[in-house]
């Protein structure tokens, strides 16, 4: 499989009027030569993260070609994709069928069941769940969607790269976290339409990107950070490679005490309450795995917000 950027721009005129547009803020703008730095605020999307566009680009196109059944969609999840496919499949009033890993935050879960989804839980990782909703897929009927490894999904993603350039015209890169690597996958291929660095932020033991960058070929990888509950995929998608490959992209690795802190350091500075899947890309810029040049132009994604806040000021 292959994404291109005219998938992205028939994504975005699929999804126009369908989703929030996003809001860039300036954290700190100078003229002195330094780095200027921006915040895409893709966390006040429908449903609390950037899924929202790829769910519905998935259905919206699914419903455009007849090819969207009675019986719905499932999906498996940590817990955003979910949340999008579920808000999207209410949109199309279609039923949907989430399931996640036992481990999922409770906050996730229980916003899966104000948007009307039937929630599974099964197992303690991602790969249990994704494995009972292949099951159910096929015994069921319903549609089958995936959090990141399909190219309706990323290409809904990389609709936020076009709405960033269209109001940062002379951006030079852009920091996105990565798990599956639906996100980046559409980012990065938008990028190289537009000319942008794309700079990816893995936890270190969540570096499913990074170990197919070294591998050559997608990896098993271990899953175990702070952010493994969005991060946490064993391995990334051909899809994200290949864009990896295709685009200049930088893979960066953060610990999981410098997603922490660079969390509240955002509530404490900013105001701004974010999961640790967010806190991961500005971690890449607060944590000196990644150091702009001088005057280069950057914006962190921060991606979500699907979180408990209560632990932001202890």
């Amino acid at each position: 499989m292959e994404l291109s950027y005219a998938d992205i721009k028939a994504a975005a005129e699929r999804v126009a009027g369908r989703v929030r547009p996003v809001t860039i803020a300036p954290a700190d703008q100078s003229e002195d030569g330094s780095p200027q730095l921006w915040l895409a605020l893709e966390f006040l999307q429908h449903t609390g993260s950037f899924k929202a566009r790829g769910a519905q680009n998935f259905l919206q196109t699914h419903r455009e070609a007849g090819s969207l059944p009675e019986r719905g969609v499932t999906i498996a999840s940590g817990g955003n994709a979910g949340m999008a496919c579920a808000w999207a499949a209410r949109s199309q009033h279609v039923p949907a069928t989430v399931f996640l890993p036992a481990t999922a935050p409770p906050v996730k879960i229980d916003k899966l069941r104000g948007y009307g989804a039937d929630v599974r839980l099964v197992g303690e990782q991602y790969a249990d769940a994704l494995a009972a909703c292949h099951a159910f897929a096929e015994s069921s009927g319903a549609l089958l969607s995936h959090a990141y490894d399909n190219p309706l999904i990323a290409a809904g993603a990389g609709t936020l790269l076009t709405e960033i350039h269209r109001q940062l015209p002379r951006l030079d890169t852009i920091v996105v976290a990565v798990g599956g690597g639906g996100l980046f996958a559409g980012i990065a291929t938008a990028a190289a339409h537009y000319g942008v660095r794309v700079v990816a932020a893995e936890p270190r033991d969540c570096r499913a990107l990074h170990a197919a960058l070294a591998a050559g070929v997608p990896v098993d990888v271990t899953v175990d950070s702070v952010a493994a509950d969005a991060l946490g995929a064993r391995r990334v998608t051909e899809l994200a490679l290949g864009a990896a490959r295709a685009s200049d992209s930088v893979s960066v690795l953060v610990s999981d005490e410098e997603i922490v802190a660079t969390r509240r350091a955002l509530w404490a500075e900013h105001r701004l309450a974010v999961e640790h899947a967010a806190a991961t890309a500005m971690a890449a810029l607060t944590g000196g795995s990644y150091r702009p040049g001088p005057g280069e132009r950057v914006c962190v994604v921060l991606c979500g917000a699907n979180t408990d806040p209560g632990d932001l000021t202890r």
